[in-house]
């Protein structure tokens, strides 16, 4: 719990986080910006593609796009059993990076492979003590948030049955984060979310968009469409706890903001934040600059 004056949840460490909606485009601006905040030249980075049903063709790709963003080092962890996420020589390469990335492919085996192993521990210490970035993409971006969306059926309506979620890496917390959101149709499933705990925030991640969460507790957008952002806490009225579980969900004054590249979001305040300069930010309130 932070402190009395914040909002439940929304804390992050020390280090920046990069949020990928998926499908991004490898020698674009999100994988940039990561690399960027790595180090660039001088990053070392550190691919885990546990997430992947092929895991060695997802690192092989992941390599050489950072290679072709001028990294020299970049190094693949191939965990894919937990086991292996204790060995002294992996945890040597580990403790080496700059940066973690995070692929896609099923959310579910980077928790029950990597979660309270010594790497595990590895991630979280570089990350909140030392300020060392960490990025996800697809499921990878998924896993980011303290509970996270496992399952669930595109473009139904919100229902309990419509989404299944279990507990995430936990780097951003009071967050349930969602990705290829417009693409899939994702928003009923990202509200059956929030109807189960109002007090979170629903981040929706377009494909080939990300956002990079800050240490201070904002966030911008970057990549080519949009972030959506559903805030619950305002809900007046909704029949979560009386409804079977394939009866549509009522839910009402539920916050919607739908923010694309430049544009920011204040995780304390929950308010965003228009790019700096824009006309919209007039009231004297600038953004931070770009990431």
């Amino acid at each position: 719990m932070g402190k009395k004056d914040e909002p439940a949840g929304t804390r992050t460490g020390r280090g920046p986080l990069v949020i990928i909606g998926g499908a991004e485009d490898r020698d674009g601006i999100i994988l940039r910006t990561f690399v960027d905040l790595a180090g660039g030249p001088r990053a070392v980075i550190a691919v885990l593609a546990t997430a992947s049903d092929e895991p060695e063709g997802a690192e092989a790709d992941y390599s050489e796009a950072f290679r072709r963003l001028g990294v020299a080092r970049v190094v693949t962890l191939g965990v894919s059993r937990r086991a292996v996420a204790g060995e002294v020589k992996l945890l040597e390469k580990a403790e080496a990076a700059t940066g973690f990335f995070f692929t896609g492919g099923d959310q579910l085996r980077i928790t029950s492979t990597l979660g309270g192993t010594p790497l595990d521990a590895l991630l979280r210490r570089k990350h909140r003590e030392e300020g060392v970035v960490v990025a996800g993409t697809s499921a990878g971006a998924s896993a980011m948030s303290e509970t996270m969306v496992v399952a669930g059926g595109g473009e139904d309506a919100p229902k309990k049955c419509t989404i299944k979620m279990a507990p995430g890496m936990g780097f951003l917390e009071g967050v349930v984060v969602d990705q290829h959101f417009a693409q899939r149709g994702r928003l009923g499933r990202l509200l059956a979310a929030l109807a189960q705990n109002p007090k979170v925030l629903g981040l929706g991640l377009d494909e080939n968009t990300a956002v990079v969460v800050r240490p201070g507790g904002t966030l911008r957008v970057v990549g080519a469409e949009t972030v959506t952002v559903l805030d619950g806490r305002a809900i007046a009225e909704t029949n979560a706890s009386e409804s079977l579980p394939d009866e549509p969900l009522a839910l009402t004054d539920v916050r919607l903001h739908v923010l694309p590249s430049g544009w920011g979001f204040d995780l304390e305040t929950r308010r965003p934040v228009p790019p700096a300069g824009d006309a919209a930010a007039e009231d004297g309130s600038e953004g931070e600059p770009g990431p």
